[in-house]
């Protein structure tokens, strides 16, 4: 199987390049982030017409997260257990979305962005990552030998190395010590990190803004964390680089996992 990742920044502007990649990478299950839409509005006919289904979760111009399939999809599952809320009134946002694909339990994630570090909204992310650690010890708990992959945009970088420039992001979200450590304690309940090894070097993300691709000023906050069956298959991964080219990408590019 060929798993592959991507925030897409708006799946409506992106529809073309989404399914020109699924078609020209041979990606069996991509999981798409910010996909910008409700589900009604969701372009499922061009992803019906390249023989792929579609499961979709989104309410509104913000968020939203999807996963794309040819092969069947079953247990479809909107929302972790015990994921946190936001807003006024309170509400579930639409960032997580599980699915089981030929024996793969596959969560499309969008974790929150954190803005600020003395922003509600990162006391928000770091709650949100508190539950999905509670969430996926939980699924081990359950059954250790469970395939499960968690992936999406994580806005967080791991390591220092996963920056352009460590200075550069001094007092800034995505690299503070409680978001890493929020990131760590999922490794710590068993799930690793499957792509690093295979992509040393790589980012994942660059801003608009600043001619950041040009320099190659990015971030690599798109993961793949698998559980240890899951990370056991794996046999190889790379990021394409090449999608944040031309006119019309998304700020991010796909992250493809290869499982044997």
């Amino acid at each position: 199987m060929r798993l592959a990742t991507w925030n897409v920044n708006s799946i409506r502007t992106r529809v073309g390049r989404v399914v020109d990649f699924l078609e020209r990478s041979g990606t069996d299950v991509l999981a798409l982030q910010e996909t910008k839409c409700r589900d009604d509005q969701f372009p499922e006919e061009a992803f019906h017409a390249a023989g792929y289904d579609v499961v979709h979760h989104g309410l509104s111009q913000w968020n939203g997260v999807a996963v794309v399939s040819r092969l069947p999809v079953s247990d479809v599952e909107v929302g972790f257990p015990g994921m946190p809320t936001w807003g006024e009134p309170a509400a579930a946002e639409a960032r997580a979305l599980g699915a089981t694909v030929d024996g793969v339990r596959v969560w499309s994630l969008y974790v929150p962005n954190g803005r600020e570090l003395d922003n509600p909204h990162y006391q928000y992310k770091l709650d949100w990552l508190a539950g999905l650690r509670t969430a996926a010890e939980g699924w081990l708990a359950a059954d250790a030998d469970a395939p499960i992959a968690l992936v999406g945009d994580w806005n967080i970088a791991p390591r220092d190395e996963d920056v352009w420039d460590i200075a550069a992001f001094a007092g800034a979200t995505h690299v503070s010590p409680a978001e890493r450590e929020a990131l760590a304690a999922l490794t710590e309940a068993g799930f690793s990190d499957v792509t690093r090894e295979h992509t040393p070097g790589a980012y994942t993300y660059w801003d608009y803004q600043r001619l950041r691709f040009p320099r190659n000023e990015g971030m690599r906050i798109d993961l793949v964390l698998g559980s240890p069956a899951l990370a056991a298959r794996v046999s190889g991964a790379h990021i394409d680089r090449d999608e944040r080219k031309g006119k019309g990408a998304s700020d991010h590019v796909p992250v493809v996992v290869d499982l044997g």
